[in-house]
């Protein structure tokens, strides 16, 4: 079954930094692009870091550019977020997601990670 599983989330002082891991098993990430997404209580999902297959364009949301940045490691299946200078409005859950080559939907999600930063 495949698996998306996200790790590294936690509860950090602004200013803090983390790095959230996104672990893939029956799953090939290199076949993919990905996606990491946030969503906070009582707001929707959005989109925050993407990076193509193989880390050539990364893209991020124009909130967390300067201070997120996204990676992969294709031999180790994984994708990570580094994320520094995080503020309390950056609380949120983090997943992350696998695009279809297809569609170009996200369409594979891990199950998030809690990433909570106090003031």
């Amino acid at each position: 079954q495949v698996q998306l599983v996200e790790s590294g989330g936690g509860l950090v002082q602004a200013g803090g930094s983390l790095r959230l891991s996104c672990a893939a098993s029956e799953l090939t990430v290199s076949s993919y692009a990905m996606g990491w997404f946030r969503q906070a209580p009582g707001k929707e999902r959005e989109l925050v870091a993407a990076i193509s297959r193989f880390g050539g364009v990364r893209n991020y949301a124009d909130s967390v550019k300067g201070r997120y940045t996204n990676s992969r490691d294709n031999a180790k299946n994984t994708v990570y977020l580094q994320m520094n200078s995080l503020k309390p409005e950056n609380t949120a859950v983090y997943y992350c997601a696998t695009r279809s080559p297809a569609s170009y939907e996200y369409d594979r999600w891990g199950q998030g990670t809690q990433v909570t930063v106090s003031s």
